[in-house]
């Protein structure tokens, strides 16, 4: 009764006009930002955060939620009529979804595209609800040591999954720890690591940080390449798939709703990986694999369906844990605690305006997304058409007003373009920033959740592998980094890309 009670105060708050409002300008956003190859929905979230600084705080975290999953769904429209992904999730579309274009079904690729991300994406909001309260009510049992295993597994799984060299990973992610320490000490009071500079004192901030990594540098780096944009000349007609088509997608959109929800549940998984491994389960259940990159509408169904399923569980372990799942999530993290509210266990119980409003808005965003996807897929075409020149001064722009809104000082402006350009060396010696990222956003929870553990323990570690479920966590972080010094382990150590391609 609890959960169908909560069910229905969300959608008294997310049914309000001002939220709908709200909830809609995230989903265009997203979209759009899906659809344009460039920033993405982590620069987009980061850029936007200052507008929303006098925004309702339910109201907000809908909006950049809707920008979350919207992107997904934008993603595909140019991997299909493009070949180039407008976001990572949607690299593996490419594959099928652009020789679909060539042989004259654009619209079925498109079509089965939006249907199963809004397939999945409701199941997704549906196992979310009810698995939420559970898991909050397990949470309260734990204490800073299993907090402290758990992040310390979460930054262990993204940085054994990392696309690149575990170790470049693992090398971002204590950056990461090091950035998150600077300011003052909250036990101690006392300065670290601010070499005498006031606007070092309250620590570096997290959005002229994430806009630089995600992008400026991006930005940069697309300026050095010549990429071409030219539209599949095709007719986009017949965007509902026939018969047959359905029939082959049906299952793969099951299997992918299922492998990119428990996916995007942990730490490190997200939208990315679920997309790869559903692709690749599709082609090793097919009985013609050998068709796969030639226009198979198996390979669209499963991974857009997998890459929206993955944003519902990624949420879990953000509202009951507290912990996010991926880099978007860190920002979403960040997001809570500038507006004043506790990821975790509690915001159920002392927010659940926020909660619930924001878990039900995504059943109106997934309405929206299917209407503005589907009729709009003309104007998405057009917007494909805007020219680079045109589009990245305008991104470094705003860029550049919403670092400067942030405290009204041209500091967070230097932050924010000395992080453009590490992102942008980073990109080029193959050095991944959500490590780097999610570590910052971590640092100060772990460092506490660390302090108090040994506090509790009189100074004794023994702490984290005395209680079950912080050793269980420990146990599974320590095997993770030791299994790229190890070589039989390090060549068993799995290439999403390569597999799955």
């Amino acid at each position: 009764m609890e959960i169908f009670s909560g069910i229905l105060q969300g959608f008294t708050t997310s049914l309000s006009i001002t939220n709908l409002v709200y909830c809609f300008i995230g989903v265009f956003i997203g979209t759009l930002i899906g659809v344009l190859p460039g920033i993405g929905p982590v620069g987009t979230i980061s850029l936007l955060l200052p507008a929303t600084f006098r925004v309702e705080p339910v109201s907000a975290i809908i909006m950049m939620a809707g920008i979350y999953y919207g992107a997904m769904y934008g993603g595909s429209t140019t991997s299909i009529l493009v070949n180039i992904p407008g976001e990572a999730a949607s690299v593996v579309t490419c594959l099928d979804g652009y020789q679909m274009a060539r042989k004259g079904r654009a619209g079925a690729a498109l079509g089965i595209s939006a249907f199963g991300s809004f397939i999945a994406g409701t199941v997704g909001v549906v196992a979310l609800m009810f698995l939420a309260y559970p898991l909050a009510k397990l949470a309260l049992n734990f204490g800073p040591p299993e907090y402290f295993a758990l992040m310390c597994l979460g930054l262990a799984i993204l940085t054994y999954l990392a696309r690149g060299s575990m170790l470049k990973a693992l090398s971002m992610a204590l950056v990461g720890l090091l950035l998150s320490f600077i300011g003052i000490d909250g036990i101690t009071g006392l300065p670290r690591f601010t070499m005498g500079m006031v606007h070092l004192m309250d620590g570096v901030g997290l959005v002229p940080i994430a806009m630089g990594l995600f992008g400026i540098s991006e930005v940069l780096l697309n300026l050095e390449e010549v990429v071409r944009r030219d539209v599949f000349a095709t007719e986009i007609k017949g965007l509902l798939p026939n018969r047959e088509e359905w029939r082959r997608s049906k299952w793969p959109i099951v299997r992918g709703t299922i492998i990119g929800f428990f996916l995007g549940i942990l730490p490190g998984g997200g939208a990315v990986i679920s997309s790869f491994i559903s692709y690749g389960v599709e082609k090793k259940l097919s009985k013609t694999p050998e068709k796969f990159g030639t226009g198979m509408i198996e390979g669209v169904a499963g991974p857009e369906s997998a890459n929206n399923a993955a944003v519902g569980g990624a949420f879990i372990p953000l509202f009951t844990l507290g912990i996010p799942a991926n880099v978007t999530m860190a920002v979403l993290l960040g997001a809570l605690m500038i507006h004043g509210l506790t990821p975790g266990p509690m915001l159920l119980k002392e927010h659940p305006e926020v909660f619930w409003g924001t878990v039900t808005s995504m059943y109106m965003g997934n309405v929206m997304l299917l209407a503005l996807n589907l009729p709009l897929i003309g104007l998405w075409v057009k917007v494909l058409k805007i020219p680079y020149g045109i589009l990245f001064p305008l991104i470094i722009l705003f860029c550049l007003i919403g670092a400067y809104s942030i405290n009204n000082t041209a500091f967070d402006i230097g932050v924010m373009v000395i992080f453009g350009l590490i992102g942008y060396l980073m990109k080029k010696f193959d050095y991944e920033g959500a490590p780097l990222l999610l570590a910052f956003v971590l640092g100060p929870m772990m460092e506490q959740a660390l302090r108090q553990s040994l506090l509790l323990s009189h100074g004794s570690f023994a702490i984290f592998f005395t209680r079950p479920i912080s050793a269980v966590a420990m146990g599974l972080a320590v095997a993770l980094i030791l299994s790229y010094f190890l070589p039989f382990l390090r060549r068993k150590r799995p290439n999403l890309e390569e597999d799955s391609v």
